[in-house]
């Protein structure tokens, strides 16, 4: 079985087993699990030298009972229709759970970036842009970036479209630079997102941050900003972090700014001066208050759950605990805040930086992260109320939350004809 296929597999147990909780009627269910769109289009490209070479791109629209298609494009060698259905599935519910009038979907191109150029990069993205032009629009789908793509592939996906429609339409994609109609807070949101819900889950805990000993796995942009805001503004100490390449740990902690710089010389955080080298795996497994797997999806198997000495774990990726390694760490007793919780504050920002790309306005830093810390502490505070009334694990509890928001939204709509 692909890793694509078993994430299918563990979002579609999640949904079944919300939907056995609230009864939902077997008609409904076969709506929740089946998305509404599949697109896969073909993009032949030119290569700079010369050549021409055809890529795989894949849209994926889910749910749209409570508002637009939302969600990001990623740029990754594995991508496939399973994967990218659970992932825009995922975006349903995290829309739900932190109440945005969206539904979900997402996008991608089988590549690998790091071997591409940037003018092979911005042909890829135009074509899959203009592939999938028709069933995109600031009302209909708004794309956003994702694992491998930034603020730049936006802006070409904002021109392509802009350029085909014949008027310009910033509102098309979220997570633009600035200079475009970009929101203020975007960058860091999923990060700032993560350390919310993980201040949240530290209050239940009556664990205070300041001291509390953090594990990243995951280096990138959520697991850096993530490690770096609750260094920096809570106090706590990072004591190991880990990247695709190699991990560190060191129990006196490490400066996330500092192994920041490292990795944009060297290229990994591996190697940072008066650290102790550590794999992926045994990163996972280090004895820590809250351990935020910020990498890809189905990291935390069985046989890891098993292993985990986590106080907590905070998801800052999207699925990367499995349904078995879900029920170990439940059985543990070690508490999750799930993926759709925990990592929502990208979307719940790129939901404001809608809102100010219609109006033509232009916000704080400070009035974004307000209204965004808002909506995750209103979702985290739904979420444990939830959980609490149904007796189950956050998890199970924030897609009880959203799967019922969505269904019931089906119900009032009806299905016509």
């Amino acid at each position: 079985m692909s890793n694509g296929s078993l994430f299918l597999q563990n979002t579609l147990e999640s949904v079944r087993q919300a939907v056995e909780h609230l009864n939902i009627d077997p008609g409904i269910h076969e709506v929740l699990k089946t998305p509404k769109r599949v697109v896969v289009v073909s993009l032949p490209v030119k290569m700079d030298d010369g050549s021409l070479k055809v890529f795989t791109g894949v849209r994926v629209q889910h749910s749209n009972a409570r508002g637009p298609y939302k969600g990001g494009v990623r740029y990754y060698p594995t991508v496939d229709v399973d994967e990218v259905t659970a992932l825009a599935m995922l975006m349903t519910w995290k829309c739900a759970v932190v109440d945005l009038p969206y539904g979900g979907s997402k996008g991608g191109v089988a590549c690998d970036p790091k071997n591409l150029s940037k003018t092979e990069l911005e042909r890829i993205t135009r074509r899959y842009t203009a592939m999938i032009y028709e069933v995109i629009g600031p009302y209909v789908d708004i794309p956003g970036p994702d694992v491998y793509t930034d603020a730049q592939t936006m802006a070409w996906m904002v021109d392509t479209y802009s350029m085909m429609r014949g008027v310009f339409t910033p509102e098309v994609a979220t997570g633009k630079p600035i200079s475009l109609y970009g929101s203020l807070g975007r960058l860091e949101a999923t990060s700032r997102g993560l350390t919310v819900a993980l201040r949240e889950m530290a209050r239940s805990m009556n664990k205070p941050l300041k001291d509390a000993r953090i594990v990243v796995q995951g280096f990138g942009n959520v697991g850096y900003n993530a490690a770096r805001i609750l260094h920096n503004e809570y106090g706590s100490r990072i004591i190991a972090v880990s990247d695709s390449k190699g991990g560190i740990s060191s129990e006196r902690g490490l400066n996330p700014e500092a192994v920041g710089e490292h990795k944009s010389r060297t290229g990994s955080v591996a190697g940072f001066k008066d650290s102790k080298p550590v794999s992926n795996e045994e990163l996972l497994t280090i004895p820590c208050d809250f351990l935020i797997p910020a990498a890809l999806e189905n990291v935390i198997t069985k046989e890891v759950a098993e292993k985990i000495e986590a106080r907590a774990v905070v998801e800052g990726a999207n699925g990367p605990t499995t349904s078995e390694g879900d029920r170990v760490l439940n059985e543990r007793g070690i508490p999750v805040v799930p993926d759709i919780l925990a990592n929502a504050g990208g979307v719940a920002v790129s939901y404001l930086e809608w809102v100010q790309n219609l109006k033509r306005e232009s916000w704080s830093l400070e009035e974004v992260n307000s209204k965004m810390e808002a909506k995750i502490v209103k979702g985290f505070r739904d979420v444990m109320d939830t959980s609490r009334k149904h007796g189950v694990s956050m998890r199970q509890g924030a897609m009880v939350l959203a799967v019922g928001k969505v269904a019931e939204a089906i119900n009032y709509l009806g299905i016509w004809p």
